[in-house]
């Protein structure tokens, strides 16, 4: 082979793998499609998921659900087919709508059992009814009998069976729940055993009644606390890159003088001790006494470990003020970036909202999720339970495990909400950073991201989700196991469980952080989601150190922002309750509160550390591949472009100073054979 053409090959190999480099983040060039056959299975999933719901309808069992069924297997408000073996089933119940249970407080909701029987009835009782004479009455007047179907309504005063196959007495009043025809009592005391349950802190019911009362009392303080809570998170987040750096240093200074503090207490608490102590240790060698003499070792023990304690405290500390003082200027990269990301939120405004639109995408899915699971309870082959001898539906073969294949549904959508909701806000933020002219960005950006997700991405989206899932199933199975085995599995099983645990919650947390990167990546350069993981990795590999300070020092500042939004809120909140003198009714609306404030902040926040960590993922990118000379102009905002400059004078300062070491050490060297010379003229 010529070796010129050889040579001329290699070179252009050579050019196209430099293209190839340089090529590999090219932000907002081209859009092709990526993972699309991870589109596909995630497609199929979801017409799996659809096709459970459309089975538990075909087969009666979203009818049970909601028209209710009786304790034979018929359904209420229908005419019903004989089912084989069960005594009164296939009867006519068009007249008999509702769904009556003789003993209504004998419900176990936890393992979601019924065990009372269950009738359909053409009505419910509205007022109590104290006797079987009653009962009757109630059956002759309204043509409603509430006791079983083989006992006539006329007899009921009379009959042996009215003790077993009747209501118990008395017979609450009730009504019919809307859409899903269940007599409920009126009174809910019938269910007080079940809210004691729940909550366990309350050991009578007149304190549980109190506590709903007081709820129900300040329903509208609530309601306005937890929009207090709403307009406070949104405004924290715009306001958030004034007072960034006031947070930043304060907890700077704050966690350097708590650890300064702490190390001296201990030190000083040792010093006392062998001070102190030698006096102790030596009165009681003298007494020379068996208790003394423990006494004396346990001091001695104390004194140890003390002295462990404040050296670990002191190496700790060094180590604590050299990272402060080797990373203060990645402190100053954290401050610029949440500079940065308020100006974000006031160029891109509908970014808020991104918080109400997951929610409601959640919410959604969520309620049509727990309406399958309901439907797949009441679907299946009719099974007489043999301890309370009553009709269950339950699914048996092959079909039951339609509830796992659910189950896994419930978290890979999940995931893939949370995961769009990522993406979304990767795109505009991109398209926010990597547009100069910032008077030029398009209309709705977030809506861009939107269509392009929906256009282009929904694969790599659902292969991050999936990979999320498959970590997430193993945790929840273990998680379920450790629950169920509480106080008869030995104390290295425990432990082994615990640690299993611990471990896949940290990868979690890891493949999260690591997939909010790639969906970032995948944004800029429509790349799949493999390759953007890798590319995210190696820039974040980079800047490791960076990383760590921002997503320290950022988090921190965030989980303060959150405290502050709960403190303001329940403050607001104990004075708007003030004028109930009754302390004990503050308490349950006051948790509401503060717990619906924390979620609202964690949304909202999280939301800007996305925000943040976008940014930071452009910056890297953009300092790594420009240098602000012609043709390579930084993309960057001003506050960066600041940050960038101060670091390239402080390491211009340093490069003068290592340069006039060497200078002078290059001259002291040369100065030394001189003198030897000088001598022996």
């Amino acid at each position: 082979m010529d070796p010129k053409r050889l040579s001329s090959s290699s070179q252009q190999q050579v050019r196209l793998r430099k293209k190839r480099t340089k090529r590999e983040w090219r932000p907002l060039e081209d859009r092709s499609c990526t993972d699309l056959p991870w589109f596909l299975l995630f497609t199929v999933f979801c017409v799996g998921m659809g096709s459970i719901c459309g089975f538990t309808i075909v087969t009666g069992g979203a009818a049970r659900l909601v028209f209710g069924y009786d304790s034979y297997g018929n359904t209420c408000g229908q005419r019903n087919e004989q089912i084989e073996g069960v005594r009164l089933s296939g009867l006519d119940h068009t007249d008999r709508k509702f769904v009556f249970f003789l003993d209504p407080c004998n419900i176990d909701i936890v393992q979601r059992k019924i065990r009372s029987m269950a009738l359909c009835v053409s009505l419910c009782p509205p007022e109590e009814l104290q006797t079987y004479q009653d009962l009757k009455r109630f059956a002759m007047l309204n043509g409603s009998e509430l006791c079983s179907y083989e006992l006539a309504g006329h007899k009921y005063p009379g009959l042996p069976e009215r003790f077993s196959k009747c209501p118990k007495l008395p017979v609450p009043p009730s009504k019919p729940l809307p859409v899903f025809n269940r007599c409920t009592p009126l009174d809910v005391s019938c269910y007080a055993k079940f809210a004691e349950a729940v909550v366990t802190f309350v050991g009578d019911n007149s304190v549980l009644h109190r506590l709903i009362a007081g709820v129900a009392a300040s329903k509208e303080i609530i309601i306005g606390l937890c929009v207090l809570a709403l307009v406070l998170s949104m405004i924290l987040m715009v306001i958030i890159r004034y007072i960034s750096a006031v947070l930043v240093w304060i907890l700077t200074s704050l966690v350097v003088l708590g650890s300064l503090a702490g190390t001296s207490v201990l030190w000083w608490l040792y010093i006392d001790h062998r001070l102190y102590g030698n006096d102790t240790v030596t009165k009681g060698m003298k007494e020379a006494k068996d208790e003394a003499k423990e006494e004396v070792a346990v001091s001695r023990d104390s004194g140890q470990a003390l002295l462990v304690y404040a050296v670990a405290a002191t190496v700790f500390t060094i180590i604590l003020l050299l990272l402060m003082l080797f990373m203060r200027k990645r402190v100053a990269l954290t401050i610029a970036l949440f500079h940065v990301a308020g100006k974000v939120f006031i160029h891109l405004p509908l970014l808020t909202l991104q918080p109400f639109v997951t929610f409601l995408a959640l919410l959604l899915f969520w309620i049509y999720w727990i309406l399958v699971l309901l439907f797949l309870g009441t679907t299946g082959n009719p099974v007489q339970n043999e301890e309370t001898g009553l009709t269950e539906f339950r699914l048996t073969g092959p079909l039951q495990y339609l509830t796992w294949y659910h189950a896994v549904g419930l978290i890979w959508i999940t995931e893939f909400i949370l995961a769009c909701q990522q993406m979304t806000v990767a795109g505009a933020v991109v398209t926010y950073y990597f547009t100069r002219d910032k008077n030029r960005l398009p209309v709705t950006p977030i809506l861009s991201s939107v269509l392009r997700l929906v256009r282009y991405h929904l694969g790599t989206v659902a292969k991050g989700s999936f990979i999320i899932t498959l970590v997430k199933i193993p945790r929840l199975i273990l998680m379920y196991i450790h629950n169920q085995l509480k106080g008869k599995e030995n104390a290295c099983a425990r432990c082994l469980l615990k640690t299993c645990i611990c471990c896949l919650w940290c990868l979690e947390k890891c493949l999260n952080y690591l997939n909010q990167n790639a969906y970032a990546a995948t944004a800029i350069n429509s790349t799949s989601f493999c390759t953007s993981a890798r590319d995210a990795f190696v820039i974040l590999v980079e800047n490791a150190l960076r990383v760590a300070t921002i997503n320290a020092v950022g988090d921190f500042v965030l989980f303060l922002g959150k405290i502050l939004i709960v403190t303001t809120t329940a403050f607001a909140g104990v004075l708007l309750l003030n004028y109930q003198r009754d302390y004990a009714e503050w308490l349950l609306p006051l948790i509401i509160v503060c717990l619906f404030s924390f979620l609202v902040a964690h949304c909202f926040l999280s939301i800007f550390e996305i925000v943040v960590d976008v940014l930071f993922l452009c910056f890297a990118i953009d300092t790594k591949y420009n240098d602000g000379t012609p043709g390579k102009e930084f993309f960057m905002d001003k506050a960066l472009m600041e940050f960038v400059e101060s670091s390239r004078r402080l390491e211009r300062a340093v490069e003068r100073g290592r340069s006039r070491v060497k200078e002078a050490v290059s001259e002291g060297a040369e100065m030394k054979p001189m003198a030897p010379g000088t001598s022996s003229a």
